[in-house]
């Protein structure tokens, strides 16, 4: 049986790096993708490619439309097709909107917001031939709640929630699904910046476990939301934060 191939983006550490790792171990071709090459990244990809040796990566700007598109081409050129498309790539620039300036603001909703639209919008096509594609968007729990300081990440996190439901309505008919995951706080890099005290003081009381998710744990719903278990799910937001209240 050929295996389905996966980019994600964003995908050289944290959330993006567990999913690539869990769709290697369950039977997928995972493409790693970042922004510009670090030689960590030659240690990752080695790690995936014991799992599974056809992984690769791909370098290319999820902000940059014509990237995007000269990416995607070149890797259905590749592998044949895109079966999965996880967009994960995203960022914080965190101030008060009193604060923040207009660049401060484009930045965060050009990567979180556009990116996943110009991805998106570069691998449909060859879902749609295949009649076959799952798009998974990787929100937060902060598109859902808002947060101090977070106004550009909150919007631009809430605004996958609504294109996740509109395009589930536009390519339904081609037996590709669209959902997006909602973590909480989550045992990342960018998580890490945050002070103890401010995790123990703000953070731990609104949650009924009270730990940071892992991303192996966001990782396993990613897979479950790509398999074909999954077939009859779509449009739809999972949360998965620890019972924030």
């Amino acid at each position: 049986m050929t295996k389905k191939v996966a980019l994600i983006t964003g995908s050289t550490r944290g959330i993006g790096y567990a999913i690539a790792l869990e769709l290697a171990k369950n039977n997928y071709i995972p493409i790693l993708n970042s922004r510009s090459a670090l030689t960590e990244h030659k240690s990752l990809l080695k790690e995936l490619k014991k799992i599974e040796p056809k992984s690769s990566i791909y370098y290319f700007d999820v902000t940059d439309f014509e990237a995007v598109t000269k990416s995607v081409y070149q890797i259905i050129k590749d592998y044949g097709q895109i079966s999965v498309l996880v967009n994960n790539a995203g960022i914080t620039n965190d101030k008060t909107v009193i604060k923040m300036t207009p660049q401060e603001w484009d930045v965060v909703i050009k990567t979180n917001l556009y990116g996943p639209f110009y991805l998106s919008k570069a691998v449909l096509p060859n879902m749609v031939e295949n009649s076959y594609g799952r798009i998974i968007n990787i929100s937060s729990i902060i598109g859902l709640v808002g947060n101090f300081g977070q106004s550009n990440y909150s919007a631009s996190k809430a605004g996958i929630l609504a294109l996740t439901k509109s395009l589930s309505l536009e390519v339904a008919k081609y037996n590709i699904t669209v959902n997006a995951i909602c973590p909480g706080f989550t045992a990342t890099e960018m998580v890490k910046k945050i002070p103890q005290n401010i995790l123990e003081e703000r953070i731990f009381p609104k949650l009924s476990i009270k730990r940071l998710a892992r991303p192996e744990e966001i990782a396993k719903l990613a897979n479950y939301l790509a398999s074909e278990a999954a077939n009859y799910i779509t449009g739809e937001h999972f949360n998965i934060n620890g019972g924030w209240w």
